[in-house]
């Protein structure tokens, strides 16, 4: 054998890829069923409401719906500070730091939980999404199989972010964006090799045939938009800027929270879960666009086309129910709340465009949709996801280059602006509260999986 070779290049390999790549494969398959069956889980119990009206009115609807997701988001705060802290919130930066070697995967502690406590917070009406703990779940099933099975270093870190895709490509049923995200907002812990590199897109594939079989097939969040015309494009262009700014405040908003929330869990235990259970729990019934992961509220607000303040109301509240919720301790993600976030802010610019240009027709739908790219991008500064993840969840391919116009001037506004990735400062908060000292990452760290 010539030992000059690279490893995947060596004769005699074929049989060790096609088995690595079956491996990743069985991940995908794990990961697209369990985490259909999460988001399912999910979509039934977020309908509560709707069968407590049935038993209270006025009052006493509000009361109980507060009372009601209170107690849920205790339990799940009170669950994962027992018997897992690192399942609160989406998990991606514990992924990150696993694939550097500075953090564990304890699988067996981390999939119980995120899924069944991840069901009673995202259900209860808290303003989180599904994809951070179906990516986690994902990852922690890839660390269950690479703890059974040999495998070198770089291959056993390479198997936790195709769980991680396996995740995303389940949770918004997005098998492109889920691999980008892999190369976009792994690239420094990621180990590139053939093997591992397609291990990453078989198991996205077979995650998102697993979901479309259990959930049904197309977009996740469906807005067809019509091509925009040149001239608009600068409109989209202080769009972006209006949203690097607000991702660079969401994102300080989120870490100053979970400071006061942690400062806050010393003194008095559970308050602060409780407080934000409160209040969403009474939003769910005065305004319910206001709570809730967002997917639903995507597009009711584009169909329906709220007033501009209503809007900017609704933008005013999810951001603060979203820090709240993030930073109460539950399992739960971002992205989906992102989306949210960024239609109501889209939609009532659009509206504004449409009354200073009345003769372009409808055009809000199209900057609700450029929204969601550019405050993905703001928060995750992952601008190329940004736009193939909203171009896979709404199918509006005509949209390309006002979503590339807005996705790069929301990344510029936030750099500009001294912002940095959510889940960069996710990951140093969390090695900071561990002690661990932060170094970049090597194919040489150990792989973090237990």
């Amino acid at each position: 054998m010539d030992d000059t070779l690279p490893p995947d290049a060596r004769p005699g390999r074929p049989s060790a890829q096609a088995r690595y790549i079956a491996i990743a494969a069985v991940v995908g398959l794990m990961c697209g069923t369990i985490g259909s069956v999460f988001h399912l889980a999910i979509e039934t119990a977020v309908r509560w409401p709707s069968y407590l009206q049935q038993v209270a009115s006025g009052p006493w609807l509000v009361v109980i719906a507060s009372l009601i997701t209170m107690v849920l988001t205790v339990l799940a705060a009170f669950v994962v500070r027992r018997i897992v802290p690192e399942a609160a919130g989406s998990g991606v930066q514990e992924i990150e730091g696993a694939m550097e070697g500075l953090r564990t995967v304890r699988w067996a502690r981390v999939l119980p939980v995120k899924f069944f406590a991840g069901i009673m917070a995202i259900g209860s009406g808290l303003v989180l999404g599904r994809e951070g703990p179906t990516i986690h779940i994902g990852a922690s099933l890839a660390a269950m199989v690479s703890s059974t099975v040999r495998m070198a270093d770089p291959e056993r870190r390479g198997l936790l972010a195709a769980g991680a895709a396996a995740g995303l490509a389940c949770a918004f049923n997005a098998p492109i964006a889920s691999v980008l995200f892999v190369i976009e907002e792994t690239h420094r812990q990621f180990p590139y090799t053939f093997r591992t590199y397609m291990g990453v897109i078989a198991a996205a594939i077979l995650s998102v045939i697993m979901t479309e079989i259990i959930g049904g097939t197309g977009a996740d969040m469906p807005l067809l938009s019509p091509q925009m015309p040149l001239f608009l494009l600068p409109a989209f262009v202080v769009l972006g800027c209006v949203l690097g700014g607000i991702g660079v405040g969401l994102n300080a908003s989120i870490l100053r929270a979970l400071g006061f929330a942690a400062r806050l869990q010393d003194r008095v235990p559970y308050l602060y879960p409780a407080v934000v259970g409160l209040a969403v729990g009474a939003l769910f019934v005065i305004l319910p666009d206001a709570v809730t992961g967002g997917e639903d509220v995507v597009t009711r607000l584009v169909s329906e086309r709220p007033a501009a303040m209503l809007l900017i109301l609704l933008a005013v509240l999810r951001f603060a129910t979203m820090v709240g919720s993030y930073s109460s301790g539950v399992p739960g993600g971002i992205f989906a709340p992102i989306l949210a976030l960024a239609v109501c802010v889209g939609l009532a610019l659009g509206a504004a465009v449409e009354t200073a240009f009345p003769d372009v027709g409808s055009v809000a739908t199209a900057f609700a949709i450029a929204a969601m790219g550019g405050l993905f991008t703001s928060s995750v500064r992952a601008p190329i996801v940004g736009v193939v993840l909203t171009l896979e969840l709404t199918g509006s391919y005509t949209l390309a280059l006002p979503l590339l116009s807005t996705c790069l001037a929301a990344n510029l506004t936030a750099q500009w602006l001294g912002g940095k990735p959510i889940y960069e400062q996710l990951l140093e908060r969390t090695l900071e509260q561990a002690g661990v000292r932060h170094r970049p990452a090597t194919a040489a760290h150990n792989t973090g999986l237990a």
